[in-house]
């Protein structure tokens, strides 16, 4: 390992696994696992005491974590909201981390450190859940021991390749940071790309809360449907009224009772109407002509002074709220 940088860990390796940690749980793209693991090989090599390491780890986990916790007990939607809208897929990252919440309840704060985009959305969606607050410290605490253990073992036993890896980095320097950059840049503009390309093909077609009233005043009223995720509902139980409740994966399952003409409605909680969108384009493939995502779903609907229904208190996804919290 070349002298410098064992100088500055040894010296500053406690400081960095801090922060460094801290921002990742906060949500900003900085992964901490590399440090972890160049800090293990420290460790192993006796100039960190990976105790130390392991503890640091853990109090900025459980602090970067228990300010998630808190802004989703109190803010529920919009906190999700907001880490959908910086996600670059802001259309499943809500719905496949409550899905692993409704399989798992509070366990999956075992694992969420392990599943990309998870770390960031299981402490919110523990707070809107109902989670108690000691079952959350235990659960996540245990969480981001494996996570961080796992990182720094990794570290001790790779010491000596370790040691190469930063050699080599150092000999080609600028030409390896401007690679990973570029395929960093790459990722996200591809993903960029795929959501104004969808974005872009049913902007035309989307309609705002007055257009949907005035259909439903008509002799041929549409079809709503709400695609939202059963926990979306949980942490906004408002409905517009006469909506179908529907599984995005079982969309045309859910229609098929509808003929290819008939007008669709359909709204979500994401962004930009992501997951709508995608919705939409799904009944476009399978035949239907008529298909209009909602801009800015039920909240714009409510906001605009629209009647809307509750989540009846005995459906699945009303209960799920209950259960978490057991």
């Amino acid at each position: 390992m070349t002298h410098e940088i064992m100088l500055a860990l040894a010296s500053w390796g406690l400081l960095v696994v801090f922060a460094n940690v801290l921002i990742e749980q906060l949500g900003l793209p900085l992964p901490a696992v590399p440090t972890l693991v160049v800090c293990g090989a420290l460790a192993g090599g006796g100039h960190l005491s990976p105790a130390l390491v392991l503890l640091v780890a853990l109090a900025a986990c459980l602090l970067g974590d228990s300010a998630w916790f808190w802004a989703g007990r109190r803010y529920g939607s919009r906190v999700m909201g907001l880490l959908c809208r910086i996600s670059l897929s802001p259309d499943s990252c809500v719905r496949t981390s409550s899905g692993r919440f409704r399989q798992r309840g509070g366990q999956v704060l075992l694992i969420a450190k392990f599943v990309p985009g998870l770390s960031t959305l299981a402490p919110p969606l523990a707070g809107a859940s109902g989670l108690r607050w000691r079952t959350f410290l235990w659960m996540d605490g245990i969480g981001s021991l494996l996570w961080a253990g796992l990182a720094v073992a990794l570290g001790i036993i790779f010491a000596e390749q370790i040691e190469q890896l930063i050699a080599v980095m150092r000999e080609i320097g600028s030409i390896a940071g401007l690679l990973l950059v570029g395929l960093l840049a790459a990722y996200m503009l591809f993903k960029w790309w795929q959501r104004v390309r969808l974005l872009r093909a049913f902007r035309m077609a989307r309609i705002d809360s007055g257009e949907l009233r005035h259909m439903l005043d008509s002799d041929t009223p549409p079809v709503i449907v709400d695609v939202r995720n059963p926990h979306a509902r949980v942490l906004d139980d408002r409905i517009i009224p006469g909506a179908r409740l529907v599984d995005i994966e079982r969309l045309h399952e859910a229609l098929s009772d509808l003929p290819p003409d008939a007008d669709v409605v359909l709204y979500c909680s994401c962004p930009n109407e992501v997951s709508a969108a995608r919705a939409a384009q799904a009944l476009h493939r399978a035949g239907f002509h008529s298909v209009h995502p909602l801009r800015g779903g039920v909240e714009a609907w409510a906001e605009a002074g629209f009647a809307v229904d509750r989540l009846p208190a005995n459906s699945p996804a009303a209960t799920l709220d209950t259960a978490l919290a057991h």
